[in-house]
């Protein structure tokens, strides 16, 4: 009996969220930009390098080059997404490029970034676009640190 009751309680707290989130927009919420998230993560984790490394020990980095290349290669393109889908008002793709980021920089070690980009995925998914630009120029920013960091491991 009583787990029917917390289930009934929590499908009521989920409508209450829902039906929260609709009328957001009468008190738009104020977002702190993430200067704590930038100069407390580093922009690349060592560890997540060195286990990619350690996948393919005995590649001379060509795995883990491989990978990098990759994420690369992918994530402006994830970037110009997030700006298009802005430009078009389409919050679900805009959450989706988020989470991608998100997704793809944590498995690369791009801490900073992976923490940013979830930041504004969860944004998204609560408040809409609206109201992410600063968030949207820290993503920019970051993944140019990110791009700076992981072309040294090329050389």
């Amino acid at each position: 009996m009583l787990r029917k009751y917390g289930k009934l309680r929590k499908k009521i707290v989920n409508k209450i969220v829902c039906i929260a989130e609709k009328f957001s927009w009468l008190h738009p919420p104020s977002f702190p930009s993430t200067p704590s998230v930038m100069s407390t993560l580093p922009i690349l984790d060592p560890e997540a390098i060195a286990n990619l490394r350690a996948l393919s020990p005995d590649d001379s980095d060509a795995f883990l080059k491989e990978i990098l290349s990759i994420y690369l290669d992918d994530t402006p393109n994830r970037l110009a997404e997030l700006r298009a889908s802005r430009d078009r008002g389409d919050v679900v793709s805009f959450t989706r490029a988020a989470h991608s980021i998100k997704g793809s920089s944590s498995n690369v070690g791009a801490a900073e970034l992976r923490a940013i980009a979830e930041k504004l995925e969860n944004y998204a998914k609560l408040h809409g676009i609206a109201g992410s630009e600063t968030l949207q120029a820290e993503i920019e920013a970051a993944f140019t640190r990110v791009e700076v960091e992981l072309r040294k491991l090329f050389t």
